[in-house]
């Protein structure tokens, strides 16, 4: 069965980012002139997904906002001749077809995922976490897709972190599979959540990209809260994987965390250098403040 469905969850609070994030959504930051789900989105609908189901929480109408149709500033924009303009903003609407489920409370990722259940419904389907964003590739989710069509199993995308930063991530181990070693594919036997360096298999973290299968929700229903009192994924993935196979992709393309400050920073540069209207005048003022 093809994946069709994403879920990308943004009921968080986003208290890294406080007092920004007050009473305006994390998943709302621009990278430029796009905002981060927004990024999210374009790179669901690139890897083939038909419908997005966010799941939100509290002081987020902007999400629902923005991904709406705004008849009032299309026929603005119309009226002053500005077509290039209501061209993007028609195209957000029409990516996908979206749908929106609350989480209640703030019990975790897992347990934001499970509020999904009756949406997804017995389908394969994607994750994506917002501010997990990478750059240098059509769609990392796109290369989750394929893993999945050729293993007809759950996978789980990661990327390579530095040793000193592996305690900020859940962390895979597996075993290279033969025919898609050159691909990055491992048959995963265990995950970590943020394990010290000393104790981390591997440099392999999760990244807020995976393909699961519905029978996710049936071990998520169950899970007890684990580390800081939430419904853990790695728990739920070490559960899948006493089940059933599950591999781990490592994503090409340049992996950025902007659910942090300085990681979001750096994802603004680097958005911002890589715009072709944008990026050589951004690049000469770079150079002329790192010269100062």
């Amino acid at each position: 069965m093809q994946v069709k469905k994403a879920v990308i969850p943004v009921a968080g609070f986003g208290t890294r980012f406080l007092p920004a994030t007050k009473a305006t959504p994390k998943e709302m930051f621009p990278l430029v002139d796009k905002p981060l789900a927004q990024y999210a989105v374009e790179e669901a609908a690139a890897a083939g997904i038909e419908e997005v189901i966010f799941v939100t929480g509290q002081s987020k109408r902007a999400i629902e906002d923005h991904f709406d149709s705004n008849f009032e500033l299309e026929y603005l924009l119309e009226q002053k001749g500005k077509r290039e303009q209501l061209k993007h903003v028609r195209e957000i609407s029409n990516m996908c077809t979206f749908a929106y489920v609350r989480q209640p409370e703030m019990k975790g990722l897992g347990d934001a995922i499970l509020q999904a259940k009756k949406l997804v419904n017995e389908e394969p389907f994607a994750i994506i976490t917002p501010d997990d964003i990478f750059s240098g590739t059509e769609s990392a989710l796109k290369q989750l897709v394929a893993a999945y069509e050729r293993t007809d199993a759950p996978i789980v995308g990661v990327t390579e972190v530095p040793k000193e930063r592996i305690d900020q991530y859940g962390v895979v181990s597996g075993e290279p599979v033969e025919n898609g070693s050159k691909n990055g594919l491992l048959k995963m036997t265990g995950t970590v959540e943020k394990p010290s360096p000393e104790e981390a298999p591997t440099n392999l973290a999760q990244c807020g990209r995976y393909i699961m299968t519905p029978d996710l929700f049936e071990i998520l229903e169950k899970l007890p809260p684990g580390k800081g009192g939430e419904v853990q994924m790695t728990d739920a993935y070490d559960q899948l994987l006493a089940k059933r196979s599950v591999y781990a992709v490592t994503i090409q393309g340049e992996y950025h965390d902007a659910g942090s400050k300085l990681g979001y920073m750096q994802a603004f540069v680097e958005f911002g250098l890589t715009r072709k209207d944008l990026g050589p005048d951004f690049r000469k003022f770079l150079k002329n403040r790192l010269k100062g």
